[in-house]
């Protein structure tokens, strides 16, 4: 029996041991790695008191390693398919016995992991971020309406209004791998092959996001080839690619390579209520 349980303790370090190697080597597949990231959500959910059980944190920060843009492609459309990363860590925390609260999710995309990183492949920070009271002034949870409009480059629309978190901007509707698989959606599609000035705008050029606790937009660039900017009285903002991106304000344009949209925020649309339609 001792010698049973000597060579069982031996094989279970070798399995241990083994894992860890497969974890380091990278093999892990996108949707292997949601199911991890997932998982770690769930690990900070505690007590509560009379049975219940409580998510304290209402903010978090994603950083996940994807040395090239093909990694960071399957990322993305993982975490925007169904079902979104946002709504698999919401099913867990319910799954869990927690109400899910209304849960920031900043995701950064990273070519090199950080020495203090629990998991070689991701790294997930928790906090609680205080809201000020609700008044005329304090951001709303939905998203301000912001109007988009084409001023140079041939796009499948020349006017475009959206109320989302986000928005991809880049060249063809759909951006698909060699297999024919579906890599991602842009709202804002740039025609193929119409003019030097789309060729300009990369497939996955940028992406708009919406900041529910500063009510922000925010311009990440997506790995372009010829660059993304922002063109605000006069000047140009450079939008480096891998960094928290670049506020947006009404009045901007976003610059895409040669092609060029113009912004409009409109803050006040979400607030208002619907009006009925006059005969």
């Amino acid at each position: 029996m001792a010698k049973a349980r000597k060579l069982e303790s031996n094989i279970a370090r070798r399995l241990d041991s083994a894992a860890r190697e497969l974890v380091r080597s990278g093999t892990r597949e996108p949707l292997e790695i949601v199911h991890a990231l997932v998982e770690s959500v769930e690990q900070e959910v505690q007590p509560g008191g009379r049975g219940n059980r409580v998510f304290p944190f209402n903010s978090i920060r994603l950083s996940v390693l994807a040395p090239s843009r093909e990694a960071r492609a399957r990322f993305e459309a993982i975490f925007a398919g169904e079902p979104s990363l946002r709504e698999r860590i919401v099913e867990r925390l319910r799954s869990a016995g927690c109400h899910a609260p209304e849960v920031a999710l900043d995701i950064n995309f990273v070519g090199r992991a950080q020495k203090d990183w629990r998991d070689p492949e991701f790294h997930v920070q928790f906090a609680r971020v205080a809201h000020a009271e609700a008044d005329d002034h304090a951001p709303d949870s939905k998203p301000a309406r912001i109007e988009m409009t084409v001023l140079s480059g041939v796009a499948v629309q020349r006017n475009y209004c959206f109320a989302s978190r986000r928005i991809h901007l880049g060249r063809c509707a759909e951006v698909r791998d060699s297999h024919r698989r579906l890599i991602r959606a842009n709202q804002v599609a740039f025609a193929e092959g119409s003019d030097d000035i789309n060729q300009s705008v990369s497939r996955q050029h940028a992406h708009i996001a919406y900041e529910p606790g500063s009510g922000e937009f925010r311009l990440h660039d997506d790995g372009s080839v010829h660059g993304t900017g922002i063109v605000r009285d006069g000047r140009t903002l450079a939008v480096p690619r891998g960094a928290r991106g670049v506020r947006l304000q009404s009045g901007d344009e976003v610059v895409l390579g040669e092609a060029r949209l113009r912004i409009k925020i409109d803050k006040e649309a979400s607030r208002r209520p619907h009006e009925p339609s006059r005969p």
